[in-house]
C-alpha cells in the first residue's frame, strides 16, 4: 500500500480531484473518471473554483509570471486551466474558497401533447405559442437546416448558435473556446440552398441528433410535417450551445456547461427576453443533494434575470447502479456487486455521515481481502488480483456536509480489464449515530450490464445537476399508457432532502426532429425534460409577454407547474420521490386571476 499525503489545504480541493492529482498519469488514463479534466499533451488542469474578488486582476497581482487561462462566470464562480506544478499556487491563494474537478456529462409528440394538456393552450383565440419568449438548448448541437427550425420564408428561427467544439472563428466575448455564430451567419448558409455550401459557412452540426430531438420537442413548428409533429412553443426565439467535447468518449464536461449557462443568460438580458432553458444530461458523481459548485451556480444563475431551467433526472433508476442501507450498531453490513467480462475500469461512491465511524473491508472475488477506515485519510493505493484500488477516504468540506470514500477500480500493470466476478463491501461499526449510507457506481453508460449491485436501491438516482434546489427536475412516463417510467430518475423518499423531480413528462417513444429531415422515435428523459422547458415558455408568454403576471418565472413558474400537474395511476401521495407532484399538465398550470 502507498499512501498519499494529506494536508488541510486539501480541504479546499474536492476530494475526486486530489485523488486525480494523486494518481500517476497511466492511472488516470484507465480510470472512468480521473481523467476528466486533464489535458495530458499540455499537462494542464481544467478545474472549477469558487471565489471572491475579481480573480483574474488577483492572480495577476500575486502571481504576475503566470500564464493561466481563466474564464470567470457570475457570483463568484470561474474556470481555470492551470498547470499542475501551478495547483498549489491557487490553493494557497485567501480568496480562493472551493476547487472541483470537472465531470463527465451523458445525455440522457401529438400523444405527448394531449397527455401535457397542451392542444388547448395551442389553438383558438388566446392561443399560446412561445412568441416573445426564448428557448435555450443547451446540447449536442442542432441540424439548423430543418424545416422545423426556420420560418415560412425559410430564414432561421436561430438568434445565436455557439459551438463551443469549433476550433475557428470567434468565440463570444468573454469566453476563450470555440465559435459564435449570429442569425445573420445562419441565414446566409441557409441562402445557399445546399447542407454542402452552407456548411462552409456555418460548419456546426449536430453528430448524435440529441440536440436536435431535444429542440425540436421543445420548440420546433412541425414545418415538415406540415405542423403534425410541433413542439410545444413552436413561435419562440432559438439560442442553441453545442458543447464542446474535449475528453474521450464524445461527452461534455460540466465546466462546458457552466460556460453555456452563463452565455444564454447574459445574451437574455441584452435581448430583454425571458428565457426557458433545457439541459438534457447530467452526471451521477456527488452527494445527489444539490452541493456540487456545478448545482449551487445554476441556483444562482436561477436567480438572475427573467429565467427557468429545466433539468432531466437521468435513466438510471433501473441502471442497477445505486445501493443504499443503514448500518446498525452491532452488526455488519455488506453490499455485493457483480463485475461483468471485459469492464475496463469501474469507480464506486460512498457517502456516509461524518458524525459515523465505520471499517470497510473490500472484498476481491478470490477471496482476498482489503481493509481501510476512518484512521486512513487521503489517498491510498492497493493491489488484489489483477486490479489496482485507488481509494480516496475524504473529509467533510465547506460546501458539502456528507463524508465520501471514493474507490476506483482500474486493470493493474498490462492487464486490460478489472477482475470479473462476485466483488463484497463490508461495513463493520466503529461508532455509529446515523447509520445511513448510499454508493453509486459510475454511469450506466460506463459499465456492461453485469456490472451491478446485487440489491440496488432504484431510489436517490436522479442524476447531477437535477438536484439543484432552484430548478425544475423533470422525470419520464410512458403516455401511451399513463404508465411511470421505470428508468427515470427518482429523488429522496423521506425528508429533509427535497423531493424531486418536481413533476414528470412523456419520455417514450416521442417522436422529434431527425438530423437531415424527417422524424424519429426517442425515449428518455432527455426527451421528456423539452416538454417542460416548451410549457415553461408558454407559461412565461402568457405571463410577463402578454401581462397577466409580469414575475412568471423562476420559483413561482415551478410552483404553478406543481399546482396543474395531475395525479398519475398507482400513487396515492404527492409529492413524492418517483413522480414528485404528477404529470405535466400546462393548461391547468396557468394562474388563476
Amino acid at each position: 500500500m502507498i499512501t498519499g499525503r494529506w494536508q488541510m489545504e486539501d480541504q479546499k480541493l474536492e476530494n475526486l480531484l486530489n485523488l486525480a492529482l494523486d494518481a500517476t498519469e497511466e492511472e488516470r488514463e484507465k480510470s472512468v473518471s480521473l481523467d476528466v479534466g486533464y489535458d495530458a499533451e499540455n499537462r494542464t488542469w481544467q478545474v472549477i473554483v469558487r471565489h471572491s474578488g475579481a480573480l483574474r486582476q488577483l492572480i495577476a497581482q500575486r502571481y504576475p509570471d503566470v500564464s493561466w487561462q481563466i474564464t470567470e462566470l457570475s457570483g463568484g464562480y470561474a474556470i481555470v486551466d492551470l498547470p499542475r506544478k501551478d495547483m498549489d499556487k491557487l490553493v494557497r491563494m485567501l480568496q480562493v474558497f472551493y476547487v472541483e474537478k470537472p465531470k463527465q456529462l451523458f445525455f440522457s409528440a401529438e400523444a405527448g401533447r394531449r397527455a401535457s394538456c397542451l392542444s388547448s393552450l395551442q389553438t383558438g383565440a388566446g392561443a399560446l405559442s412561445g412568441a416573445g419568449v426564448l428557448v435555450a438548448v443547451i446540447d449536442s448541437g442542432v441540424d439548423y437546416f430543418h424545416p422545423d427550425f426556420r420560418t415560412e420564408d425559410g430564414r432561421t428561427r436561430i438568434v445565436a448558435l455557439w459551438d463551443q467544439s469549433s476550433s475557428s472563428g470567434h468565440a463570444p466575448d468573454g469566453f476563450l473556446q470555440g465559435c459564435e455564430y449570429t442569425q445573420e451567419q445562419i441565414d446566409a448558409a441557409l441562402a445557399t440552398g445546399s447542407r454542402e455550401q452552407g456548411y462552409a459557412l456555418v460548419p456546426e452540426q449536430d453528430l448524435s441528433g440529441h440536440g436536435t430531438a431535444v429542440l425540436g420537442i421543445a420548440a420546433g413548428n412541425g414545418r415538415a410535417s406540415g405542423g403534425r409533429y410541433r413542439g410545444v412553443a413552436p413561435e419562440s426565439l432559438l439560442l442553441v450551445v453545442k458543447l464542446a467535447t474535449p475528453q474521450r468518449g464524445g461527452f461534455p464536461r460540466t465546466t462546458e456547461l457552466m460556460q453555456a449557462v452563463e452565455y444564454i443568460i447574459q445574451k437574455a438580458e441584452q435581448m430583454g427576453m425571458p428565457v426557458a432553458v433545457n439541459l438534457s444530461f447530467g452526471s451521477v458523481y456527488g452527494s445527489h443533494r444539490g452541493n456540487t459548485l456545478l448545482e449551487t451556480y445554476l441556483d444562482q444563475m436561477a436567480n438572475r434575470w427573467k429565467s427557468t431551467f429545466v433539468i432531466g433526472t437521468g435513466n438510471e433508476a433501473d441502471s442497477d447502479g445505486h445501493a443504499a442501507g443503514r448500518l446498525p450498531e452491532s452488526e455488519q453490513t455488506e453490499v455485493q456487486f457483480t463485475v461483468g467480462e471485459a469492464q475496463p475500469a469501474l469507480s464506486i461512491q460512498i457517502w456516509k455521515n461524518y458524525a459515523d465511524s465505520w471499517q470497510i473491508v473490500l472484498l476481491h472475488p478470490d477471496g482476498s481481502q482489503i481493509a481501510f477506515g476512518d484512521e486512513q485519510m487521503g489517498t491510498a493505493r492497493y493491489l488484489v488480483g489483477g486490479t489496482e484500488l485507488l481509494v480516496y477516504y475524504g473529509m467533510p468540506a465547506p460546501y458539502l456536509l456528507q463524508q465520501e470514500i471514493f474507490i476506483e477500480l482500474i486493470p493493474n500493470g498490462s492487464n486490460v480489464f478489472v477482475d470479473s466476478g462476485l466483488w463484497s463491501i463490508r461495513l463493520y461499526p466503529v461508532r455509529i449515530v446515523v447509520g445511513r449510507f448510499s454508493m453509486w457506481m459510475s454511469d450506466a453508460r460506463t459499465r456492461n450490464m453485469q456490472t451491478r449491485f446485487l440489491r440496488p436501491t432504484p431510489d436517490a438516482t436522479l442524476t447531477i445537476p437535477s438536484a439543484a434546489s432552484r430548478t425544475i427536475a423533470v422525470g419520464a412516463y410512458d403516455a401511451r399508457t399513463n404508465s411511470y417510467a421505470s428508468f427515470s430518475g427518482r429523488g429522496w423518499p423521506d425528508e429533509p432532502y427535497p423531493v424531486h423531480p418536481d413533476l414528470v413528462a412523456p419520455g417514450v417513444d416521442v417522436t422529434a426532429p431527425a438530423v437531415r429531415g424527417g422524424y424519429l422515435a426517442v425515449t428518455g428523459t432527455s426527451f421528456a425534460t423539452p416538454f417542460v422547458a416548451g410549457s415553461a415558455a408558454l407559461l412565461m408568454q402568457w405571463g410577463i409577454v402578454n401581462g397577466n403576471d409580469p414575475y412568471l418565472y423562476g420559483e413561482k413558474l415551478r410552483a404553478s407547474l406543481h399546482r396543474g400537474a395531475r395525479p398519475l395511476p398507482g400513487f396515492r401521495k404527492y409529492p413524492n420521490e418517483v413522480v414528485g407532484y404528477g404529470a405535466l399538465c400546462t393548461a391547468k398550470s396557468l394562474p388563476q386571476k
